[in-house]
């Protein structure tokens, strides 16, 4: 073929296009060989750059680090180079499909020496790179400062976004808030959480803060310094506190800046450290997290409380903690998994302990163990002692007293979820000898209040969080066994109390709400000083039940509503302070009693069979501050029960002998005539202790009962006027309007009236100006609650612009089938929580307009078809309380 070419061309010519066809040629023949030798120095690339990525991972090891821009392009430009790669070697089969004559001719001979020619290039260029890759020295350098540095997070993060929300508004808001915010709730609620995504927020989110600084309460001022510079001076660790101070004041008095401060304990003089508080009028903000809630209001910061989490989101964040694979692996496992998230009560660090250590467990036996060794005893499940409650337990040993802390261990003999009565509570504390009197008793609720270690349920109880009581459980059970040595079985479910044998040695024992009928065995517990027995079905006591607890100080029997009789042993209980009989069946007291010569608290609240209290029992109580016999002294005495009781002729004996009780402070009565409450008044010293009455005269009785001589007992707080028959109030001096708008009722704040007939009006109760609850049910007679014409002679003396329901918060009318109104005017309720009206069909308006309420949202319960038909002062009223309204098709009673 050459040779006949060159027949008909030039030599020179020929050699000439012989070599340029050649040169080209090789991108073509050589393809094969050319891909290969590309693939090589690709691979070679690649070991390369994993090698320096291993370099760069090292050195970012080192705290405020990131890759150099020349590694950062190095290593960009490999990505390039392998995606150009792998479009060459999307093509590869195509273009060697292309070659023919054993790859030395091509079928299309400018593409396939286009292909060659990228192959080559491509390899060449690799080749070079890898060699720039070699030349590199340096892989890593000193990040420059942003306004804040990234924390690392769980990444189990749940149910805190709207909280999250909340704190940054109250950051950036520049207008609204105070410059410092603290973050409180209990251990392990997420609080720590919260303030690092707060802190990583500032890396994402826009703002006008210069610096954002996270810092350990034990290393404050080195943690400030060094995140403003002064770590590069070697001397200035060495400097005073004080000089300290001025270095951070001097930079952060010209800086908008933000200070992030964990887990605090006490209040921090954030000044005398260096921080420019008077930098907060200018926009920077302080924002803490801390357990005390006390620690938030000492250091004057808006108080963001951190709660456990809805069951929604517990229940997400624990599924988080399982495999998927567990969940999936039995139909019954997800409804256990969610009973045993349930367990932990919403609190984030138990929930992820428990979940850690249940995550792969795909037997349906080991789900059930786990709910009764949570629900028994929460400290034997894995990871709970060391991981929560160890974290819990810096809560219960930051507390300041030793009594402080036996008052939160008492709380947990209350079963689970259990609404604890503060009263009750605090009237326990005393008789234990852990406060002196009741408002030493509201200070300590209110010290264990701000620590979060109990939690508020309106104004009168508190509860106790699980885990807090599961925490309390294991001190008291096992840590502290010997000084505590509680046996708690509350709320748990027994068909017997325990085994005689546990009793032993035990100082306080809880069987609360556990379902036992008798205690027909005799336990020896020689140390025992708190027997708790309430809301059970006792029948019977033994005889010699009680024969080895002589050190026992508090006995409470409270709502055995089967109980009928005391045990005679009961007169071994020589140290008792505190015995509590309250909604038992007892019909009267033993002469054993007697033997109680310490006793200092009695109550015989609604205990409404009793009909015999021997003469000179009570007064035998030498010690006796507290009796209550709300509900219970009326049932009536027959002619066989007389002699030697004091409870005949209407209990004035009773009242006798109460007056030589030097020590007795706390009182409350029952009345069961008009004269009863007559001849009580008489005993001014009986009046100024009584805190509670209950008056039922009956309906047909003469006189009728004036409630009004109820008006100037000054400590009374709570009045049940039920089945009387109630005098028309009818005030014909100026001057006693006058007194009793401003001496009556003063302290009065609950009234029930039930089932009291013939009254048309209860205008009386514009006097009881600190009225918080009124109940009234079943007054068929009720017209009006407040008389307009009442109303109208008293506000001429008074004048008209009083609020006379300023403190009301709950108001429930049943079965008041003639009641036309409430109140004539629309009033301002400031406190109002809740309003529940049923069968009155007649009541059309309630006293209310749009301002009312003040934008709290008040809950309305009722009938559907009283509340289609009620009418509303205007649209906006409406509006106002729709959304709290809670309806029912039929008349619940």
């Amino acid at each position: 073929m050459g040779n006949l070419i060159s027949t008909f061309l030039p030599a020179d010519l020929f050699d000439r296009i012989s070599n340029c066809v050649g040169e080209q040629a090789k991108y073509v023949w050589g393809l094969e060989k050319n891909l290969r030798i590309l693939e090589t120095e690709l691979h070679k690339l690649t070991r390369a750059r994993a090698d320096l990525k291993t370099r760069v991972e090292v050195e970012q090891q080192r705290p405020r680090t990131r890759r150099t821009n020349q590694v950062a392009g190095w290593l960009e430009d490999v990505q390039n180079l392998e995606t150009e790669f792998a479009e060459l070697e999307r093509v590869r089969a195509q273009e060697m499909d292309r070659l023919c004559l054993g790859g030395l001719c091509s079928k299309n001979f400018v593409l396939s020496y286009n292909y060659g020619t990228k192959v080559v290039e491509l390899t060449d260029r690799v080749i070079n790179l890898k060699k720039d890759g070699e030349k590199i020295e340096v892989v890593v350098e000193k990040a420059p400062d942003g306004a804040a540095i990234e924390l690392p997070l769980d990444h189990t993060v749940v149910g805190q976004e709207l909280l999250l929300g909340q704190v940054w508004r109250c950051i950036t808001d520049q207008e609204n808030n105070r410059g410092i915010i603290g973050l409180y709730g209990i251990g392990g609620v997420g609080k720590t959480t919260l303030l690092k995504q707060v802190n990583n927020n500032f890396c994402h989110q826009q703002h006008n803060f210069d610096v954002v600084i996270w810092a350990a309460v034990s290393t404050l001022q080195d943690d400030i310094g060094k995140r403003i510079g002064f770590s590069e001076d070697r001397n200035w660790k060495e400097k005073s506190l004080q000089d300290k101070a001025v270095d951070i004041a001097s930079i952060l008095s010209g800086k908008k800046f933000v200070l992030l401060l964990d887990d605090i304990w006490e209040p921090i003089d954030l000044t005398q450290l260096g921080v420019p508080l008077q930098n907060l009028n200018d926009g920077s903000k302080i924002v803490l997290t801390t357990r005390s809630a006390g620690v938030c209001d000492q250091m004057d910061a808006e108080k963001v409380e951190v709660s456990s989490l809805a069951h929604d989101e517990a229940w997400k964040l624990f599924q988080e903690m399982i495999e998927r694979s567990t969940l999936d692996s039995h139909t019954s496992i997800p409804g256990l998994a969610e009973t045993l998230a349930r367990e932990c009560g919403g609190l984030p660090l138990a929930l992820k302990t428990v979940g850690r250590a249940m995550k792969s467990q795909r037997k349906v036996g080991d789900w059930k163990r786990a709910i009764h060794k949570m629900t028994t005893s929460a400290s034997k499940f894995s990871g709970m002692k060391e991981e929560v409650f160890s974290r819990l337990k810096f809560s219960y040993d930051s507390l300041s007293t030793d009594e402080l802390r036996s008052c939160l261990l008492y709380c947990c003999l209350y079963p689970e979820d259990y609404e604890i009565p503060k009263r009750e509570l605090i009237d326990y504390w005393i008789s234990e000898g852990f406060v002196y009197d009741f408002d030493d008793g509201c200070d300590f609720i209110d010290d264990l209040l701000q620590a979060c270690l109990l939690e508020e349920e309106g104004d009168d109880h508190v509860k106790m969080h699980d885990m807090i009581r599961e925490m309390s459980l294991w001190i008291a059970c096992t840590v502290d066994k010997e000084e505590q040595s509680f046996l708690v079985r509350a709320g748990v479910k027994l068909t017997e109390a325990p085994k005689v044998e546990e009793w032993e040695g035990a100082k306080r024992v809880s069987l609360m709400a556990t379902g036992i009928e008798c205690l027909s065995e005799i336990p020896t517990c020689r140390r025992l000083i708190t027997l708790l027995l309430d809301e059970n079905r006792i029948e019977e006591i033994t005889d010699g039940f009680f024969q080895s607890m002589s050190t026992l100080r508090v006995l409470s029997l409270r709502r055995n509503t089967s109980l009928s009789k005391l045990p005679s042993g009961i007169s071994s209980l020589v140290s008792l302070h505190h015995l509590d009989l309250s909604w038992t069946e007892i019909t009267g007291l033993p002469q054993e009693l007697k033997a109680l010569e310490k006793l200092r608290y009695l109550n015989l609240e609604n205990v409404f069979e009793l009909s015999v209290i021997p003469h000179q029992l009570i007064s035998g109580f030498s010690k006796l501050e507290v009796l209550r016999l709300f509900g219970s002294v009326g049932r009536g005495v027959t002619e066989e029960e007389e002699e030697g009781n004091v409870l005949c002729d209407d209990a004035e004996p009773l009242m006798k002998e109460l007056l030589g009780l030097k020590h007795l402070n706390v009182l409350s009565w029952s009345f069961r005539s008009s004269l009863a409450v007559q001849k009580f008044l008489k005993y001014p010293k009986l009046v100024s202790i009584t805190q509670s009455v209950w008056v039922e005269c009956g309906m047909y009785t003469r006189p009728p009962f004036n409630v009004l001589h109820l008006a100037y007992m000054e400590n009374l707080q709570e009045l049940r006027l039920s089945q009387s028959d109630l005098e028309e109030m009818k005030i014909d001096s100026t001057e006693e309007v006058k007194k009793l708008f401003q001496s009556g009722f003063r302290s009065l704040n609950t009234v029930d009236v039930f089932y009291c007939q013939k009254a048309k009006d209860l205008t009386w109760l514009v006097f009881v100006q600190n009225l918080k609850e009124l109940f009234i049910q079943f007054c068929i007679d009720v017209e009006e609650i407040i008389s307009v014409d009442k109303l109208g002679y008293i506000s001429e003396i008074i004048g008209s612009e009083h609020n006379f329901f300023a403190q009301l918060e709950s108001l429930t009318i049943w079965m008041g089938i003639n009641l036309k109104s409430v109140y004539p005017n629309p009033l301002p309720f400031p406190k109002l929580k809740k309003i529940e009206v049923r069968v009155c069909p007649q009541l059309k308006k309630l006293p209310l307009n749009s301002s009312s309420a003040k934008e709290r949202r008040v809950v309305i319960r009722g009938e559907k078809e009283w509340w289609e038909e009620l009418q509303w002062e205007d649209q906006a009223t409406q509006n106002a309380f729709s959304s709290g309204v809670i309806l029912t098709e039929d008349p619940v009673y």
